[in-house]
């Protein structure tokens, strides 16, 4: 739950504004790279947030980047929270590192895909919201994130010869953060090796009031190390990552981060074809040790959770020129996760003699292949069409409850469950069409209208098919929403199949940029789920919580998204100019329209920046509404309107970067409308029912960067 600071992002250095429909002119599947870097063409990208390159010198978590690209989050741990696009969260939005698809290996998600990359490894963000072209990647509803680390720069020697590097480091007064980041790369004209790292250390933040959120503290570190090799045609990249959290707190879950130890391998072939065509291919593997308990005072007890995935994939790409300014894009990809999830025994206690096993021997394969074709059609239209198939399996072996003996004189529920469980047949096949159609017009020089209709699926992950514990205490260990409740899979849900229609029309002018867009989905089998019991831990109604079972229901989400910069000076004194930014979002179920859970009231910034030389400054207003529309089957907490004040000042003197920042200047008191409920204060005492997260108070903040 890091605070965003000056030196994580710096929103008064914009230069365009994009819309937020997802049209992007070829998307290209093969990064850039074969000859000289001067020879090397970028494919012209037009997105639903925009991209964004990103300086090495940025710390902390890829959250505080993409948050400037209208990704919000919903929070958990202090490198973990999960980003939410339209509406949507989790998986129901494909993140990909460099072309590789991550899984998150755990019933909390505590280690989701973008906990694996820090800002400073970062070389380009991008954010394709709703309608996505089926080339950026599939098995998803809400859109794509797409992270570029892997970016080998090239010298101009025929001998290898030191070519870049920066230490930086910084400092958050609100949790005591301390944050470092390096990295250095050697290079000649045909080969480079590089290095990154990332190191975070957290206390617990404090709130509006000056009192301590509980269970926000967290360790992390992050290493990757590249080495590539071109010629004119051709170029090949090998890349190494490992992680390791040593603890993270997670206020709003039942249990914590104890370690999360992984590794990771990627190489990758490119080639120039004849005709300025272009082919990749590439093999990924990433695998996690992940362990749940308890390891703080602030939430105490006893019940270790141990998790072991494995990602393996290939993605092989195509860019073919048709002629008549057309491109065919191409592509056949495979993607194989393993997961065991097993939580060891606690003698003396209800939870022994057996190993709980959650998931056992648990597999996810996806086999995909796509077409997209792309066309200036006019010198004012432009046209993309694609499709995508994917066949999708799951499967998972027997699974064991802790004992079979009864509970307390009634019949054990998860030894019940188990025994059905296992009785069944447990693979699952589901068939997976996507389809785009995108057009942009060029209404003049400086206006666009941009329109997008997509058809997109996403199949159940594993912990929704197999989570199959009833019990109060296994259906609490299941389910990353943050609200307290337990959850029950559902071996028979069906994917979910989302039609969006979004619209957008973007200006840019000399002194103005503004960009607007609408877009709405209709989800059949959304993913939700339904109430089947209940349980009380406290002594108090407060205390309440639901267990519910993961179910198919029909849902509708729409918003609209307005963005727009001013410059309104430029003299002796510098650049004057004023953002805005106004962000709605409406999500309900079909039936008796109730309000999906975690959709994110409305919200207005407004900030006024400044630019003199190398001097940069920010001040900026935001504004979120009451949250008053909440979901009653996951007994969602309403939230108070609140408005926070933030400034940012960031200097550059030759290689040395300075940046100073004041987040919530006023130190006020608000919670967060996607934070969920928190366990961690529950648990100290329950008598208070389960609040919403606090979100961070007053945070004075400080980094220092510098390039050699």
């Amino acid at each position: 739950m890091a605070a965003n600071s000056a030196y994580l992002s710096h929103p008064f250095k914009i230069s365009v504004i994009y819309s937020s429909l997802a049209i992007a002119l070829g998307v290209n599947p093969i990064p850039q790279a074969m000859a000289d870097d001067s020879e090397i063409t970028n494919i012209e990208r037009i997105q639903v947030h925009g991209q964004q390159s990103v300086p090495g010198n940025i710390l902390g978590s890829a959250e505080n980047i993409l948050k400037e690209q209208g990704v919000d989050f919903s929070e958990a741990g202090g490198v973990s929270a999960l980003p939410i696009l339209n509406g949507m969260m989790g998986d129901r939005i494909k993140v990909l590192v460099d072309g590789a698809d991550i899984t998150s290996s755990c019933a909390n998600h505590m280690n989701p895909p973008l906990s694996y990359v820090s800002a400073n490894q970062i070389a380009l963000a991008e954010v394709v919201a709703g309608v996505s072209p089926v080339s950026a990647g599939g098995d998803n509803i809400a859109g794509v994130i797409k992270i570029t680390s892997l970016n080998p720069q090239f010298g101009e020697s025929e001998t290898i010869k030191w070519n870049s590097g920066d230490i930086s480091a910084g400092y958050r007064s609100v949790s005591d953060t301390l944050l470092f980041g390096t990295s250095a790369e050697v290079a000649s004209k045909n080969v480079s090796l590089s290095y990154q790292g990332a190191y975070e250390d957290a206390n617990s933040y404090k709130d509006g009031n000056g009192d301590k959120v509980i269970d926000t503290l967290y360790r992390a570190q992050n290493h990757a190390l590249t080495a590539a090799w071109r010629d004119e045609t051709q170029q090949v990249a090998i890349k190494l990552t490992h992680q390791n959290i040593p603890f993270q707190g997670f206020p709003n879950q039942y249990m914590d981060m104890t370690d999360n130890k992984s590794y990771g391998a990627l190489a990758r072939y490119q080639l120039k074809l004849e005709d300025d065509g272009e082919f990749s291919a590439q093999l990924n593997w990433h695998g996690v040790k992940h362990e749940m308990g308890f390891f703080t005072p602030e939430k105490t007890g006893k019940m270790p959770m141990n998790t072991e995935g494995d990602d393996y994939s290939y993605q092989l790409h195509w860019r073919l020129p048709m002629g008549n300014d057309s491109t065919l894009l191409i592509g056949q990809e495979y993607y194989s996760y393993q997961l065991d999830d097993v939580w060891p025994a606690v003698p003396g206690t209800m939870m022994a003699p057996n190993e709980y096993i959650n998931i056992n021997d648990g597999e996810r394969q996806r086999a995909a292949v796509y077409g997209e074709w792309q066309q200036n059609l006019t010198p004012l239209w432009w046209l993309s069409a694609g499709i995508r198939f994917e066949y999708v399996t799951t499967n998972t072996g027997e699974v064991q409850a802790y004992n079979n003996m009864p509970m307390m004189g009634m019949p054990n529920v998860d030894a019940e469950a188990a025994k059905a469980f296992n009785a069944m047949d447990r693979r699952r096949d589901d068939d997976l069409i996507d389809a785009t159609l995108l057009a942009r017009y060029q209404l003049s020089t400086n206006q666009q209208l941009e329109f997008g209709l997509a058809r997109k699926n996403r199949a159940p992950n594993l912990y929704e098919r197999y989570s199959w514990g009833r019990g109060t205490m296994a259906t609490t260990m299941i389910g990353w929403y943050g609200d307290g409740n337990g959850y029950v899979g559902n071996p028979d849900l069906k994917p979910e199949t989302a039609h969006t229609l979004s619209a957008a029309y973007k200006y840019n002018g000399d002194s103005w940029q503004a960009s607007t867009t609408t877009w709405y989905t209709a989800v059949t089998d959304y993913i939700d789920a339904e109430v089947i019991g209940g349980f009380n831990r406290a002594s108090t109604p407060d205390g309440k919580r639901n267990i519910l079972k993961f179910t198919n229901l029909d849902a509708n989400l729409y918003g609209a998204k307005f963005n727009a910069l001013y410059q309104f000076a430029e003299t002796n004194s510098g650049k004057w100019q004023v953002l805005g930014k106004v962000n709605v979002t409406r999500g309900e179920r079909d039936e008796g329209d109730e309000p999906l859970y975690q959709i994110k009231p409305l919200q207005t910034e407004l900030a006024l920046q400044h630019q003199w030389k190398d001097w940069e400054n920010s001040l900026a207003w935001q504004w979120v509404a009451t949250k008053d529309r909440v979901d009653d089957r996951r007994l969602e907490n309403e939230t108070d309107s609140y408005s926070l004040l933030n400034l940012n000042s960031s200097m550059k003197w030759q290689d040395l970067t300075l940046t100073f920042a004041v987040n919530n200047l006023f130190d006020t008191y608000y919670e967060l409308p996607l934070g969920g409920v928190s366990v961690a204060e529950f648990k100290a005492d329950s008598s208070n029912g389960f609040n919403q997260v606090a979100g961070a108070g007053r945070s004075f903040e400080l980094s220092a960067s510098y390039a050699f």
